[in-house]
């Protein structure tokens, strides 16, 4: 049965039992920090388990494309080197939220694996929770199962969390029996795991795991399942690996093509080739996704992918394909995810720049681990400290160092590189503590400022030194939650809002702002006694929110501009809206050219002066998503309200921010600069209404200025700066030859100050406003008529630049270091191994005699 069909038939099965489709969602989860990339089909619906978010369907089906090389699930180690683990795979699952249970969640797996896809009951087995007693009773006395092939087992098997901290609880997992020749035979705890391979996990949300590490129960229970499709294909369609299914065929005969070797011609060039399919697979999805390789994060886990792969593809050709296998993986995946095709570009050209660039640290990598081992031979051990070198000084990722360790027989002191990374967070100042506020979850707060920009509501908490108090007296600094504000917490790249609270008729500056789950905490210095209820007042600076409203609304004009010239391939990869300019990150795989630049800011001034009214509105995400209205990756949306931003004909997007009525509230639109963050992805400054008149001003003024020095039309300043720097240059040839005939003519006079001092013949010259290059020319020409030692130094300003160097037959004469470290005292620095050339403070004649001072 092939991957379509599988695909087709799970999301049948469950759409008749209905369940929503829910489409996949980005592998970088919406502004979640306790994951780097989404690992589970369960992560979009996080806040539905929670609690915290509504759906207006109880029950899902997903296939979610999901991601573990980092963090609490990292498989990367073992990709390659077995038939079952991957970084980038495919989840399959079916949730509940307060809906169905334990019994219902086990009855749909059973029958979808035994009738909708005919699996063998004899072929399946199951594992519970050692406590879930209910879930053990419905395996064996509802669905049939005999008691010898249903296990219990403890936490670190049964009991599945999310992160560390989230929706938890147990879970029954089922397993394939592959037979006899994969592994011994024995259904009990401690299986051999390449024999029983587990296929689906049912998952029962009850808790809620805190960062304590207690358990709450949640407000709902639900159902959290999740299958692997690739292991699923494996079984379905009687291979033995999941590198043998159709999702990784084409990428594994591509690479055969390529390097012209067989996938099964040994262990080693079968690992190889599986490591680039599943890495290629990892990669491409990831930047489709808006992910970048970058120093730390998401983005340093990409780039060891990339380097990984960068390895293991040297073990089978000295040719890059890696990012050639990419194209193959567009061309087959992009019907059922057509991002990679939108991003086909992208894609291919950061795969090419990375590989490209560690290229030669992979092979000066690879010769330091090689040396180390033959260092380290008698202990077959890497030390911590060597590899965390490696890591720190080459960009060799201790992954690296593992896998041509192991290939050697040799382990590597993981804990004594750990040891050295928390040293080197700690020096960076990466090591920081958070503290997080807790509050009543029926405490919320109405953001008013939409509309209005002052507001009185009632304190509904107050928060000082991380606890709730009733009363706080003034002078206090402290946190207070308001029943309303017209304050915006800073979301989506819009920053806080700057302003005043007024409490009991006493004004004090807002410190700070702060989303609470559904509330908006807000920081103040108490100027008087502060008690919940309270009335405050609270007042936002006018002219700041103008100028970030102008931002904000000009970033999405920005971003619609960006599009359209250069592709659907740009997506935003972060942004700053404040009051006095807006950021904005995107993918892109080159540097915009200054005409690229320009159309972009003609196509924003353009709509800006067409003063097309901003239309605001409330939808559901899918139904926005299925009008074209752009979402953000790395933003988080209540999929049943959701506002939308649209500038009609021009660009419409999800956005919880600030904006102008009209466009043409705006003003102007400058681009002040355009660069690149890292690779594939583009910075663009720019400044709107007054900043970019205020800078128009500013450049006219100097433009004007220029014309008027060089008695030109402003238009042809341009062209009059060239030729005054050709004049320049032309200027400067002439003088250095003409400075270079007036030394020339001097050299004879110079040889004949040379006088002996102590054995020694010595020459000191004095000049004026030669450069290092003038200087060692004076000493050939010296040189050429006469040995000797020659000390020639050169005054500009108050500065100097001077050279001492000596013959060949007088270099035993001359204690270079002893004179290196004497010329130090006298306020110049040099180095050299047979001369010594350098600089310092202005120098006089007076430093001849002390150097014949010296000589003697």
């Amino acid at each position: 049965m092939k991957s379509t069909e599988i695909r087709k038939k799970f999301f049948d099965y469950f759409s008749k039992l209905g369940h929503e489709e829910v489409p996949s969602s980005s592998l970088i989860p919406a502004q979640d920090p306790t994951l780097l990339f989404t690992n589970a089909g369960m992560n979009q619906f996080k806040d539905v388990f929670l609690g915290k978010e509504k759906r207006s369907y109880k029950k899902a089906v997903s296939i979610q494309k999901c991601m573990r090389a980092g963090g609490k699930h990292n498989d990367l180690q073992n990709v390659g080197f077995t038939n079952r683990h991957l970084t980038f795979f495919e989840m399959l699952g079916n949730f509940s939220f307060g809906d169905y249970f334990k019994k219902e969640a086990i009855a749909y797996a059973w029958d979808f694996l035994t009738k909708k896809l005919s699996i063998p009951q004899d072929k399946l087995y199951v594992s519970v929770y050692k406590e879930d007693d209910a879930s053990y009773d419905i395996w064996v006395n509802e669905i049939g199962l005999s008691p010898d092939r249903v296990i219990r087992l403890g936490a670190k098997d049964n009991f599945w969390q999310m992160g560390d901290t989230g929706p938890c609880g147990p879970c029954s997992e089922i397993f394939y029996d592959l037979g006899s020749d994969f592994g011994k035979e024995g259904w009990h705890e401690g299986f051999d795991e390449d024999r029983y391979i587990e296929v689906w996990n049912n998952v029962f949300m009850q808790y809620n795991r805190q960062p304590d590490g207690t358990d709450l129960p949640l407000t709902q229970t639900g159902v959290d399942t999740g299958m692997g499709m690739e292991r699923l294909c494996s079984i379905m369609q009687n291979v033995p690996s999941v590198f043998e299914t159709d999702l990784f065929t084409p990428l594994i005969e591509k690479i055969e093509e390529l390097t012209g070797k067989r996938y099964d011609a040994d262990a080693q060039t079968k690992a190889a080739m599986r490591v680039l399919a599943d890495h290629v697979r990892a990669a491409s999805f990831a930047i489709a996704d808006g992910g970048a390789p970058a120093a730390d994060g998401r983005g340093y886990v990409l780039r060891k992918i990339i380097r990984r792969a960068a390895l293991f593809e040297r073990k089978l050709t000295d040719k890059s394909i890696f990012p050639q296998l990419s194209q193959t993986l567009i061309d087959f995946m992009s019907p059922i995810y057509p991002e990679l095709k939108v991003n086909e570009k992208l894609i291919v050209s950061i795969l090419k720049t990375e590989v490209d660039k560690f290229a030669q640290n992979l092979e000066r990598g690879y010769a330091i681990v090689l040396d180390y081992i033959e260092k380290n031979k008698d202990k077959k051990i890497i030390s911590g400290e060597q590899a965390f070198k490696l890591y720190d000084t080459y960009g060799f990722p201790l992954e690296l160092v593992l896998v041509i360790a192991g290939e050697q027989g040799f382990d590597v002191d993981i804990d004594a590189f750990e040891v050295e990374m928390e040293k080197q967070r700690a020096q960076s100042g990466k090591k920081t503590t958070t503290h997080e506020i807790k509050l009543d979850p029926s405490i919320k707060t109405e953001f008013t400022g939409y509309d209005e920009l002052e507001r009185t509501a009632p304190v509904l908490a107050i928060i000082k030194d991380d606890q709730p108090v009733d009363k706080v007296q003034k002078g206090e600094t402290v946190w207070f939650v308001p029943e309303k504000t017209p304050f915006f917490s800073e979301c989506g790249g819009q920053v806080n809002d700057i302003g005043f609270v007024e409490v009991q008729g006493e004004k004090t500056p807002l410190l700070d702002l702060k989303k609470i789950d559904g509330a908006i905490a807000v920081k103040i210095t108490t100027p008087d006694t502060l008690t919940v209820s309270d009335g405050v007042r609270m007042v936002v600076e006018s002219q700041k929110r103008v100028d970030i409203m102008n931002n904000h609304t000009a970033t999405h004009l920005l971003q619609a501009a960006l599009r359209q010239l250069l592709g659907k391939q740009v997506k935003q990869a972060g942004s700053v809206v404040e009051p006095d300019y807006l950021r904005f990150d995107f993918t892109y795989h080159q540097a915009l050219t200054p005409q690229e630049v320009k159309q972009v800011e003609d196509m924003v001034n353009e709509k800006i002066r067409e003063n097309i009214p901003d239309d605001v509105s409330s939808s559901t995400y899918k139904e926005a998503v299925s009008k074209g209205v752009m979402a953000i990756f790395g933003e988080k949306y209540n999929p049943e309200d959701v506002r939308v931003i649209d500038i009609p004909g021009f660009s419409a997007e999800l956005c919880g921010g600030t904006h102008v009525e009209r466009t043409g509230d705006i003003g102007a639109f400058k681009i002040t600069s355009e660069t690149a963050l890292s690779s594939g992805v583009r910075r663009i400054v720019a400044v709107t209404g007054r900043k970019a008149v205020n800078l128009m001003q500013q450049d006219f003024d100097v433009v004007k200025a220029l014309s008027t020095e060089f008695k030109v039309k402003p238009h042809e300043v341009v062209a009059a700066v060239e030729r005054q720097k050709d004049q320049l240059k032309k200027m400067q040839v002439q003088l250095k030859k003409l400075k270079k005939d007036a030394w020339k003519s001097q050299v004879s006079g110079w040889v004949e100050t040379v006088a002996d001092v102590n054995g020694i013949p010595f020459g000191f010259i004095l000049v004026e406003d030669f450069g290092g290059d003038e200087l060692r020319d004076m000493l050939g020409a010296l040189m050429a008529k006469k040995g000797a030692f020659y000390f020639i130094v050169s005054n500009s300003d108050t500065r100097s630049s001077f050279i001492a160097a000596a013959s060949p037959e007088l270099q035993n004469k001359i204690d270079w270091k002893a004179l290196g470290a004497w010329l130090k005292e006298q306020g110049l620095r040099g180095g050299g191994k047979n001369m010594i050339q350098g600089g310092g403070q202005r120098i006089d004649a007076g430093l001849k005699q002390k150097i014949i001072d010296w000589l003697h």
